[in-house]
């Protein structure tokens, strides 16, 4: 499945309508969720009935293309069903049961409801609002995949305007020379990875570097009156600002990630829980700001895009563990430099990157132990075929 996004260009009449269908999807969804509350052991079946009972009982509801409604409820059961999974598994933190939505930003459209044109550049929604054509803007082009592929549409309001995304469905892959090679990758602060060969990559740094305009534009929506015009003006000036800074981190971890995949085989990292490290109050800030989430997130895809391995390890001890000898070697946030008694010394970072490398392999079933450090080379880099057929020969001996 990949998804492909364009803007919507129309009319300012166009786009009020669009905020109404938007009202409505969060109607349904609430009405949903309600319904959930006040009978234990609901279905999406259940929530389907009460989607046409909706449409018969409110005029302006039933406007909405059924579809659409239903794509609400599914959103509704979904959220229902996670509450109860994370309890049944005893999931640390709250558990919330889903709360009623306020500022819904999307609604979802699959089959029915919208049209394209001729020559795919237009978009036709359909339904009982008939909010018209509209424009598509974007860099891609959607002639190369049939009216059949395109499994759901999304239209999502944003600060800078109103998209639509096509979800298709196509399987996205793509064929390399393999490598041989293998790395660990130690997200921290200070450089926005580090892996197990001592390769760094800067921290952009793109929520700080936008900070002192992000804290200016927050005291101009400070001074303005509540409910003018101009305080809606200066919100939706500061809420751009933000979304170039999430536009920002998405598009540096998404031209990152090809990278490391691509040159490598294996690829390990620390599968960090980022909920719980942005409680760190006087970490929160940097955390969130190197998209650590995203980075991840990524290389799970492009690892299936491209056909490499890639492992999430747990972090514990990554950094305090020596890699060469493996004695604990405790360290403050402020140590930069792995020392151990052993005589190893090395960048903080890359002995992490170099731990979570050797915990990667052993969860593949490659065990650094019973092969040796005999093959990685001068350069720091691990052969993976050499240490496969050694550890498939030490297992058969």
């Amino acid at each position: 499945m990949i998804v492909l996004e364009f803007k919507l260009k129309g009319k300012a009449k166009q786009y009020r309508i669009i905020d109404e269908m938007i009202r409505t999807a969060q109607f349904v969804r609430n009405k949903t969720v309600r319904y959930g509350i006040d009978n234990q052991g609901v279905k999406l079946v259940d929530l389907y009935k009460q989607c046409a009972i909706m449409a018969k009982e409110f005029e302006w509801a039933g406007k909405l293309n059924s579809m659409a409604r239903q794509a609400m409820a599914q959103r509704a059961i979904f959220a229902i069903q996670r509450f109860f999974a994370n309890c049944q598994a005893k999931k640390p933190g709250k558990k919330g049961y889903p709360q009623f939505q306020k500022h819904t930003r999307s609604v979802e459209y699959k089959t029915t409801g919208w049209g394209l044109s001729t020559d795919k550049r237009c978009l036709t929604l359909k339904d009982g609002f008939g909010d018209g054509k509209f424009k598509l803007i974007g860099s891609r082009d959607l002639h190369f995949y049939a009216a059949g592929e395109i499994k759901q549409i999304r239209i999502v309001r944003r600060a800078d305007g109103y998209y639509a995304q096509f979800c298709i469905n196509v399987e996205r892959k793509k064929e390399l020379i393999s490598t041989g090679k293998t790395i660990g990758i130690d997200v921290g602060l200070n450089h926005f990875y580090t892996d197990s060969d001592g390769e760094t990559v800067p921290n952009p740094r793109y929520l700080r570097k936008s900070e002192k305009a992000l804290k200016r534009l927050q005291k101009r929506v400070s001074r303005k009156k509540k409910g003018s015009g101009n305080r809606k003006k200066a919100i939706n000036k500061l809420a751009r600002k933000h979304l170039k800074v999430t536009r920002q981190r998405k598009d540096f971890a998404i031209k990152t990630t090809p990278g490391a995949v691509k040159s490598n085989d294996f690829v390990a990292y620390e599968e960090l829980q980022v909920k719980n490290m942005v409680k760190n109050h006087k970490l929160a800030k940097s955390i969130s700001d190197s998209a650590r989430s995203q980075f991840s997130q990524w290389l799970e895809y492009f690892g299936k895009v491209y056909g490499k391995t890639i492992i999430a390890v747990p972090p514990q001890y990554t950094s305090q563990e020596c890699s060469n000898c493996g004695n604990l070697v405790k360290k403050t946030l402020s140590t930069r430099t792995h020392i151990c008694g052993c005589g190893t010394i090395l960048d903080r970072d890359r002995n992490a990157g170099r731990n979570i490398l050797a915990k990667g392999l052993k969860q593949a079933g490659i065990n650094l132990n019973t092969v040796g450090h005999t093959e990685i080379n001068a350069w720091g880099q691990t052969d993976l075929y050499s240490l496969m057929a050694a550890s498939t020969s030490k297992s058969t001996d």
